[in-house]
C-alpha cells in the first residue's frame, strides 16, 4: 500500500486501528493480575463507594510516602457508584484512554500529513508500550494528563485563552494525585513561558491552581495527623545530580519510549504454557521469542537515537527566547526538547534511580521526533514508508496478543472481575 492509498483510505484505516487498540485493551484488562498496585487503588474506590470514606491520599510512592488527594479514590469509586461492577473502574481508564488519543489526534491531524497521522494511531494508541499498563494501576492514568498538558499547551500556542490555561493548570495538578513524575509536566510548562511558546491567562492559571489548592485540603489535614502516609528515604533529594547512572538511565528512557525495546516484564516473562507443556520446547520457544524483540528492540533504538540526534541538531539554535519559530512542527520539537530537560531535571532531583513507569508520561511525548522523521521518509522514500507501517502495525498486533495472555503482568489463566470479587470478600469490603 503506497502513501497515496493510505491517505485515500486514512478515515477507514484510522477506524479499523481505534477499534483494534480497545479490543487489545479490554483483553489486557480482563487478564490482569492483580497485585498490590491494584490492591491499593480498589481498596480507596471500593471504601468510599461502600463505605463512603473517601481517603484524601492515593497509592504509596517508592520511597516518600503517599502521593496527595483523594482523585484515585473517585476515579475508581465514582463509576462504582454509577455501576456496581468491577468493571467499572476499568472502564474508565478506557474512557481517559480513548480520551487522550483524541486530544493527542486533534494536533497531530492539525501538523501533519494523513500517512504520518496514522503512524501516530499504531505508535501511540496500539503501541504495547501503552497498552502494557492497561489495568488499576496509578500510572495507569497519566497518558491522559499528558494529552490534556500538550493539548491545551498548543491551543494557547498563538492567543491567550482562559479555559485552555486553566486546563492546563488542572493537567499538572491532576497528575499530582496520580504520581510523583507530575513536576515533568511543570517543568515543560516553565520552558513554554520562558521560550514564550505558550501565552497563558493568569486568571485561567490563579483559578486552576486555586481549585488544585481546594482539592488538597483534605489531604493537608490528613497529613498534620497521619504519619503513616509520609516516609523518610534513605536517599535524598537531589540524589540523581551527583550520580551518573539515574540520570542516563532516565534519558534512556525517553530513547526506549520512540522504540520498541520494551520492558523486560512484557519480553522475558513469557512462558508460552499454552503452546507446549514440554520444556525444552518451551524454552526454544522463549529464547527465539526474546531474540526477535530485543533484535527489533535494538534496531529500532538505534533509529530513536539517530532521530532525537537530528532533532536536537534542528533545535538547538532556537532554544532560546529570543529566536523565532519557524513552524508547528518546529514548536513540536521544542516541547520535546523541554521534555527532555524536565526528566533530566526531575531524575537529578529524584531520591530514587527510575523505572520506565517512574516516567510513563513522557511516552507519548517521545514519539514527536519519530512522527516528523516519519514525515520526511514519507517524502523521501514511500515505498518503504508503507511497508514500515504495515510490518510495524503486524508487529505490535503480534506483541500485544502474547503479552495481554502471558507476561509478568496478565495471564489467560486469570480474570480480573473474579479477583476483584475474591478480594472483596477478603477485605471483608460491602456495602
Amino acid at each position: 500500500m503506497t502513501p497515496d492509498l493510505f491517505t485515500r483510505f486514512a478515515p477507514s484505516l484510522q477506524r479499523a486501528g481505534f477499534y483494534l487498540g480497545l479490543m487489545l485493551a479490554i483483553l489486557y484488562a480482563s487478564n490482569q493480575i492483580l497485585t498490590g498496585d491494584q490492591t491499593q487503588m480498589l481498596h480507596k474506590g471500593y471504601l468510599g463507594a461502600y463505605q463512603g470514606v473517601w481517603l484524601a491520599f492515593g497509592n504509596a510512592a517508592s520511597a516518600v510516602g503517599n502521593v496527595p488527594g483523594s482523585l484515585s479514590a473517585w476515579i475508581v469509586g465514582g463509576p462504582l457508584l454509577l455501576w456496581d461492577n468491577p468493571w467499572a473502574p476499568m472502564l474508565m481508564i478506557i474512557a481517559l484512554r480513548v480520551v487522550s488519543f483524541f486530544l493527542f489526534d486533534a494536533v497531530i491531524k492539525a501538523v501533519f500529513s494523513p500517512p504520518v497521522r496514522l503512524v501516530f494511531m499504531v505508535a501511540y494508541w496500539l503501541n504495547p508500550w501503552l497498552l502494557y499498563d492497561s489495568l488499576i494501576y496509578n500510572p495507569a492514568y497519566l497518558c491522559f494528563f499528558t494529552a490534556l498538558h500538550f493539548w491545551s499547551a498548543f491551543k494557547l500556542r498563538e492567543k491567550s485563552s482562559f479555559i485552555f490555561s486553566f486546563l492546563h493548570v488542572l493537567a499538572i495538578g491532576g497528575a499530582m494525585q496520580f504520581h510523583y513524575s507530575w513536576p515533568v509536566l511543570a517543568v515543560i510548562s516553565c520552558y513554554l513561558l520562558y521560550r514564550k511558546m505558550a501565552h497563558p491567562n493568569w486568571a485561567g492559571v490563579i483559578v486552576g491552581g486555586m481549585v488544585v489548592l481546594a482539592s488538597l485540603i483534605p489531604y493537608f489535614q490528613e497529613y498534620m495527623v497521619n504519619e503513616s502516609i509520609s516516609r523518610e528515604s534513605d536517599r535524598y533529594i537531589g540524589y540523581g545530580a551527583v550520580h551518573v547512572y539515574p540520570v542516563l538511565k532516565a534519558v534512556l528512557y525517553w530513547i526506549r519510549y520512540g522504540s520498541t525495546m520494551f520492558s523486560n516484564r512484557l519480553i522475558t516473562d513469557v512462558s508460552f504454557d499454552w503452546i507446549t507443556t514440554i520444556s525444552w520446547l518451551q524454552m526454544t520457544i522463549q529464547y527465539c521469542w526474546q531474540a526477535l524483540l530485543y533484535l527489533v528492540g535494538a534496531t529500532t533504538v538505534v533509529i530513536s537515537a539517530k532521530v532525537n540526534w537530528r532533532a536536537w541538531k534542528t533545535i538547538k539554535p532556537i532554544i532560546k527566547r529570543d529566536k523565532p519559530i519557524a513552524d508547528d512542527t518546529h514548536w513540536l520539537l521544542l516541547f520535546a526538547g523541554a521534555t527532555v530537560l524536565a526528566i533530566i531535571i526531575n531524575a537529578m532531583l529524584s531520591p530514587i534511580t527510575f523505572s520506565y513507569w517512574h516516567l510513563i508520561l513522557t511516552f507519548p511525548l517521545a514519539l514527536i521526533p519519530v512522527l516528523i522523521a516519519a514525515e520526511t521518509w514519507r517524502i523521501a522514500m514511500p515505498e518503504r514508508f508503507s511497508r514500515g507501517l504495515i510490518a510495524l502495525s503486524v508487529f505490535f498486533l503480534v506483541v500485544n496478543l502474547v503479552a495481554a495472555h502471558d507476561s509478568d503482568k496478565y495471564s489467560y489463566n486469570v480474570d480480573y472481575a473474579e479477583q476483584v470479587q475474591q478480594y472483596l470478600i477478603d477485605e471483608g469490603l460491602s456495602k
